[in-house]
């Protein structure tokens, strides 16, 4: 039997479908608030590093503590883009221009869709969302921005909101 190798692209991990599938879950986690592409970057981290966010009730997280996660934000904003377009040519999330930018919910769609995934990985990540949103949905970005920096400024500057801003 012949070994078949697997290109760079072949494997599920960090796709644009896993991505977006963790983008969903946040955004219907959230809803109706909007999450804009910065937000969804740092939630998206968030909802499986949980350990990194403070606190006595946090779910441990759902992938490994890896001492060069940091460096995961440089590659991940731009596979949350990827898995927007995604999952908008999906129909599962809308895009919104408002008065404070581009922001994304999830679609009317989205809550049959995620009711049909049950692997234990996916409701893990659910209840992860649901706490994360509990937690951060009421808060402003400013707020978000500055827990960031706070409890993981090692994050680039890249990712910054400019202080400036306080919605």
């Amino acid at each position: 039997m012949e070994k078949v190798t697997e290109g760079p692209r072949s494997h599920p991990f960090n796709s644009a479908l896993e991505t977006g599938i963790r983008a969903l879950v946040i955004l219907e986690a959230f809803h109706p608030r909007l999450c804009d592409l910065t937000e969804l970057t740092w939630f998206d981290h968030l909802v499986v590093h949980t350990g990194d966010i403070p606190g006595e009730d946090v779910p441990i997280s759902l992938h490994p503590d890896l001492p060069n996660r940091t460096g995961e934000l440089l590659v991940r904003r731009r596979l949350i883009e990827d898995s927007l377009r995604l999952m908008q040519r999906m129909h599962l999330v809308d895009v919104v221009d408002g008065a404070e930018g581009i922001g994304f919910t999830a679609s009317e769609d989205a809550p049959s869709f995620l009711a049909l995934l049950k692997a234990p990985y996916t409701l893990e990540l659910k209840k992860r969302a649901a706490w994360l949103a509990a937690h951060f949905a009421s808060l402003s970005k400013a707020t978000i921005r500055d827990l960031v920096d706070e409890k993981i400024g090692r994050w680039t500057a890249e990712f910054r909101i400019p202080h400036a801003s306080t919605s």
